[in-house]
């Protein structure tokens, strides 16, 4: 509900999981003294930076398991979602890695909705080594670029997508560790400009979707 800009209300949790407002309740009130919530009887319920980590780690197992089920084993989109949700919880961290790898880093659900990138702290998904044992994780989160406000400067810390992705971005000057200002944003899915390296360049909204930034 935070991702669509709605207020999480018990009313509404409970209206969208089919369980009652008591037992929502009780469940949120557990969340907010294990930290992962800020629960305010009568006012809602916001994540705290845990429960987004938490959040975003069970997002990105089950949106991943849906697009394996439905691009890879042709399953029907109207039935992935449950089924997504009964395995997310036994999808181990090398597992998720390793499917993502073979998916070939999809951006997106079946539904469209983005699959949260992960928390290793890699440049970018070609130098990904899925298998490693304790991989180093960020310290930060990080955003897409299109996030930024105009005028808004960023360093570039991870770029997403296979080697053809990275190596055009590289091209264009693009590389990681570089400092941005993000200069317009086109509507409709336009466009994003950017000033890189002192020179301002135009990036289609796709490829733009695949550099995340830590802001300024």
């Amino acid at each position: 509900m935070e991702e669509e800009h709605k207020p999480a209300t018990t009313t509404e949790i409970a209206k969208r999981l089919g369980f009652s407002a008591p037992s929502v309740t009780e469940m949120l009130q557990r969340l907010a003294q294990e930290g992962y919530v800020l629960y305010e009887p009568y006012k809602g319920v916001t994540l705290t930076n845990d429960g987004h980590r938490a959040a975003k780690k069970i997002t990105r197992k089950h949106r991943l398991l849906e697009h394996f089920l439905h691009n890879l084993l042709n399953i029907r989109k109207n039935s992935v979602h449950q089924q997504a949700c009964e395995m997310e919880h036994a999808l181990s961290d090398e597992a998720e890695n390793n499917l993502c790898k073979m998916l070939g880093h999809p951006d997106t659900c079946p539904d469209g909705k983005p699959i949260p990138i992960c928390d290793r702290d890699v440049k970018d998904c070609v130098t990904c080594q899925p298998t490693a044992d304790n991989p180093k994780l960020r310290s930060k989160p990080l955003a897409p670029l299109c996030s930024l406000r105009p005028k808004q400067r960023a360093i570039i810390r991870f770029i997403r997508g296979g080697r053809t992705a990275v190596q055009r971005l590289n091209d264009l000057g693009v590389t990681t560790g570089s400092q941005i200002e993000l200069r317009n944003r086109a509507p409709l899915g336009g466009p994003v400009e950017i000033i890189v390296r002192g020179s301002s360049l135009a990036i289609g909204r796709g490829l733009a979707s695949k550099i995340y930034v830590e802001a300024c």
